[in-house]
């Protein structure tokens, strides 16, 4: 061994290996035509630039970005931007392999996982990569989602721009909110003593002991998956730091599906509809290696942040006006707390009075 794979950190992981590895693996999009390829690409970026007026007018934020047009990307093109991000996240070098013993096994298996998301990412707003952060649409994810639910096109394209133009107006206009995640994720790489291969047997592990278990004790599905089995194991600060993030992502999604059906009626015609339909595809039940995967990645608990972070948005809203709301934009500490995401009238009289 060598003495840089020796002084290796455990949780190194070789990020580049991880994106060759999640294209190798990712399985190819919906059969599309060049012209249908290249329609849903052109369609996808005039949306993405057009959905920002709807959402301004909805959220009353405003700042002085430039309005740009998403990147639209496949999935191996997905898998890439993830494991760039990623590495700059964790400060590790994407044209630097980690150590042979440690960084290879960690990257194939994270190249795994990349590669089993990309099929069903629709679209993402990177905060970390850019001046503005990057907004990526992964277009033949698109496409499968409303060939399958079998809606109108442009309305189904305008309504994922909604939400996804939501993130990055979140962001933009609120300059700290990049800083303060990134700090959270900061903290949580304080403490990592085990190496993925590790990670994912105490996972699975975690998963086959909890199949049969009560899912009902929290809102938010935090003793789920991934996100229960590493809470369960994390020391105070860095357990502080997950449930911080796990708030904010609760806040940032609830809010964007606030306000891509607030915005919808105006530009997307058939948004009741398109709504429907795409609730009742997150509640199906899927085959059972999708199940394992869903359930060890934290999925449904992710699911749950759109139902609960949107009910939360929802009654502030309702009861206060989206102008009060957006003191949540002010400080980390206007931020809503496990407590309060239940109690919307908790956060109202802690953080307006």
């Amino acid at each position: 061994m060598s003495d840089t794979e020796r002084d290796e950190p455990a949780a190194a992981v070789d990020w580049r290996l991880a994106a060759r590895t999640a294209e190798k693996l990712v399985r190819p999009g919906p059969a599309m035509s060049i012209y249908t390829r290249e329609q849903v690409s052109a369609e996808l970026a005039e949306l993405s630039v057009f959905a920002d007026a709807p959402v301004r007018e909805v959220t009353l934020l405003a700042d002085d970005s430039p309005v740009t047009p998403a990147t639209i990307v496949d999935r191996p093109g997905w898998a890439r931007a993830a494991a760039e991000s990623l590495a700059d996240l964790t400060g590790t070098a994407m044209d630097k392999p980690a150590g042979l013993l440690r960084g290879r096994p960690a990257g194939l298996q994270a190249g795994a996982v990349l590669g089993f998301l990309s099929t069903a990412i629709i679209g993402q707003y990177d905060p970390f990569t850019g001046p503005d952060g990057t907004l990526l649409l992964v277009a033949p994810n698109v496409v499968a989602t409303e060939r399958a639910m079998r809606v109108n096109t442009r309305d189904f394209r305008m309504w994922v721009c909604l939400h996804e133009v939501t993130h990055r107006v979140q962001f933009t206009s609120s300059p700290w909110l990049a800083k303060y995640m990134r700090g959270l994720v900061d903290t949580l790489g304080e403490h990592s003593d085990e190496n993925l291969s590790e990670v994912v047997g105490r996972l699975a592990a975690a998963v086959r002991r909890s199949r049969g278990a009560d899912q009902s004790r929290s809102d938010l599905g935090l003793e789920r998956g991934m996100v229960g089995a590493l809470l369960a194991t994390q020391p105070p600060k860095q357990r502080n730091a997950m449930v911080s993030l796990l708030m904010l992502g609760t806040l940032l999604e609830g809010h964007a599906e606030h306000v891509m059906d607030a915005a919808g009626p105006a530009v997307v015609p058939s948004v009741a509809h398109i709504r429907s339909l795409f609730d009742e595809r997150r509640r199906r039940r899927n085959n059972p290696i999708q199940w394992l995967m869903r359930t060890l990645l934290g999925v449904d608990a992710k699911i749950a942040q759109y139902i609960k972070g949107k009910e939360f948005v929802d009654e502030v809203v309702s009861r206060v006006g989206m102008r009060e709301f957006n003191a949540i934009w002010s400080e980390p500490a206007a931020l809503p707390q496990p407590g309060e995401i239940g109690a919307p009238g908790e956060w109202i009289k802690r953080v307006l009075g």
